[in-house]
């Protein structure tokens, strides 16, 4: 199978080289970057030395599978000529996510593009959408954190024992600002530092709903989402919270055991979702494409706290995707994924 990459020399692009350069069934022949074009992959990135190639401005090759690593409204302008010939895409933007165009515009301050491929793009969080991935021709990669929320709030959303009141307090490490350079991504201004920002809401957000809603169709859930930069290179931990109903779970330990079993049941047979029997730390994800997850409940408020954790380089961005490529091909899931993390 024939591969490309789309902006090759971002955070997410070059995870993405990195696991196809090991992919028993993916050949990467193509890879694209704008500043970099013309020089040779090594000569970017010395680790991927194994890979002989060109950085292009365009593809050049004829391809199976098209990963799109551009920003938002780039990447869907960049992707419609690969549907118009049929090409698989799998975008790591939010140009597809979102169900509704308004929505997005609002959200991103852009003009969608091509909304006419809104309706068939397949969201991609591996673990809801494997039937509806399988054999897609598009597949919109969620966001980082809104994969540790959904992940953590699933099984207690779509069991209906929580109330459809959600909070998500998330901490990032700085790779999700992207490579791009900010003032606020500095090695002195994030150090020894903790910061909370976008409290008037972030972009992830309405992903975040607009999943939690499909869960639990007759209720129309809100959601307090808080993200924080924290001064680590790679990894998401969230904290979510929710109310649960009214008899959802006994009280004590045998509350505590229904619902871990709750949460086995149903990640049951998944190779990327574990359940913790202790609450994880963003190194026990570092690496690889595992999502963690602790669930509990604090009895003195009734309130489900879950813990989630992944790095939000692979499981939030490119082992996800390449998940979703080996279940769009019907290959073995966890081909070119199985790396454990990396601890300490």
């Amino acid at each position: 199978m024939r591969v490309a990459i789309l902006n090759v020399t971002g955070y997410a692009g070059v995870e993405l080289a990195r696991i196809l350069a090991r992919h028993p069934h993916a050949e990467l022949v193509s890879v694209t970057g704008r500043a970099e074009a013309g020089k040779k992959l090594s000569e970017v990135f010395p680790h991927l030395a194994a890979l002989d190639l060109t950085i292009e401005p365009e593809v050049s090759a004829s391809v199976d599978v098209v990963f799109s690593a551009l920003p938002h409204k780039a990447s869907a302008e960049a992707c419609a000529p690969f549907l118009r010939q049929g090409v698989k895409v799998i975008d790591l933007s939010a140009d597809f996510r979102l169900k509704n165009v308004a929505e997005f515009e609002e959200w991103y301050g852009v003009q969608h593009p091509c909304p006419e491929y809104l309706e068939q793009a397949v969201y991609g969080l591996t673990e809801l959408y494997r039937k509806e991935l399988q054999g897609c021709q598009l597949v919109a990669n969620p966001g980082c954190y809104p994969t540790s929320a959904i992940l953590a709030l699933a099984p207690a959303v779509a069991e209906g024992i929580v109330k459809p009141d959600f909070i998500v307090d998330s901490k990032s490490g700085v790779s999700g600002a992207g490579r791009g350079l900010s003032l606020g991504a500095h090695f002195s201004e994030v150090n020894e530092s903790v910061s909370a920002y976008s409290l008037n809401g972030h972009r992830h957000l309405p992903e975040i709903t607009q999943e939690l809603a499909r869960l639990a169709p007759n209720e129309q859930p809100r959601v307090t989402f808080l993200p924080h930069l924290i001064p680590m290179t790679r990894g998401i931990l969230s904290s979510c919270y929710a109310s649960l109903k009214d008899g959802a779970l006994p009280e004590g330990p045998k509350g505590a055991k229904e619902l871990r079993e709750l949460y086995l049941d149903y990640y049951q047979g998944e190779p990327f979702v574990k359940v913790s029997a202790a609450p994880p730390a963003t190194k026990h994800t570092a690496g690889n494409n595992d999502c963690i997850l602790y669930p509990a409940v604090d009895w003195r408020t009734n309130r489900l706290m879950v813990i989630s954790c992944l790095d939000n380089l692979v499981k939030g961005a490119a082992g996800q995707a390449v998940h979703n490529m080996n279940v769009m091909f019907s290959l073995p899931e966890t081909a070119g994924l199985e790396a454990l993390a990396l601890y300490p």
